[in-house]
């Protein structure tokens, strides 16, 4: 029942996005910084403890709560519950606000209002950014909020249901990912507190988490945007961004659509507000660039299409597995 949880969820989340200050993703926070005081006593042992108490926990209470109602309430119920967590975990619209209105600002020459809405959106200095650097940022930026709001929190939410472990997955792939921020951000509260031990047990593990799922959205933007360039940038392209992940992610798209992607990286603002909240910030660093032609603003809507076909291709895919389950 994967593909109608997922599907439900997606269709919901479309009609009325979940508002950005929430009670759940609160509490998670509320969570994650407790742990972070009471666990990170500054040993390496002590990291990967306040770690895996910070990130399986609400996983697991959300797994005791699905097998709760599937085995005393019942499956449709059980089924809705994947839903909810999906519709929690989930999020085009955390974030295409942001992409949507500064494509719009500059299809209609205002580069002024797409710097503004960029900086504003990354916490940046934007300066006199040309407007195909402009372009070139929101691409990055997009794709890979796109890859941790939708098709990583997909990936891990599909293999742990198919092992019967219920939404465990979806939870398990975005508390990974927010605790990476969290305890990254030196400009807030919980990265003061917590250790070098604590933030290098962080970053280890949420790159062995999205080593897989980061390959699968390289792989499946290949399957539908211009394959033999999107695998082309992913052998010999991936390698020039400082992380290996987004650089898979990055390069592959590069060749999708053909866009030159990479290079210099913008500078946090000076007077930047953490926002440490679930809507990803998804940061890049200092990289040579790929192959392409030069970013324009029709590369935006090619980055929409890639998106939104790669979407389809998951869909189709769990279709097929649930119709295979359902035969056999």
């Amino acid at each position: 029942m994967s593909f109608f949880a997922i599907l439900f969820a997606l269709l919901i989340e479309q009609a009325r996005p979940l508002a950005r200050s929430n009670p759940i993703h609160a509490g998670l926070r509320a969570w994650s910084l407790s742990v972070s005081r009471n666990f990170d006593a500054g040993k390496s042992h002590h990291g990967w403890v306040a770690w895996s108490l910070a990130v399986l926990v609400p996983p697991l209470f959300v797994l005791a709560v699905y097998e709760a109602l599937f085995w005393f309430v019942g499956w449709p119920v059980a089924v809705l519950s994947n839903v909810a967590v999906l519709y929690v975990t989930l999020g085009f619209r955390q974030f295409s606000h942001h992409f949507t209105g500064i494509r719009d600002a500059l299809e209609v020459g205002d580069e002024d209002s797409a710097r503004e809405r960029l900086a504003h959106w990354q916490q940046v200095d934007v300066g006199d950014l040309p407007r195909s650097e402009v372009v070139r940022h929101v691409i990055e930026y997009s794709v890979l909020a796109a890859h941790r709001h939708v098709f990583g929190v997909l990936a891990w939410f599909s293999v742990l249901a198919a092992l019967g472990l219920g939404p465990m997955g979806a939870v398990l792939y975005r508390m990974a990912e927010f605790v990476s921020r969290y305890w990254a951000d030196r400009g807030s509260d919980a990265a003061q507190r917590a250790s070098p031990s604590l933030r290098q047990a962080t970053a280890d593990a949420w790159t062995a988490i999205d080593w897989v799922p980061a390959r699968l959205t390289a792989l499946v933007f290949a399957v539908v945007g211009s394959f033999e360039e999107a695998i082309d940038g992913w052998r010999f392209h991936a390698q020039r961004f400082p992380n290996d992940n987004d650089g898979v992610i990055l390069a592959a798209t590069a060749g999708a659509i053909n866009v030159r992607l990479g290079g210099e990286a913008l500078k946090s603002r000076a007077d930047a507000q953490t926002t440490q909240d679930f809507e990803v910030d998804a940061s890049i660093g200092e990289s040579d660039s790929t192959p392409g032609r030069e970013p324009e603003v029709g590369h935006l809507r090619s980055v929409v299409g890639l998106v939104w076909r790669s979407v389809v291709v998951w869909l189709l895919l769990l279709a097929l597995l649930t119709l295979a389950r359902l035969l056999g």
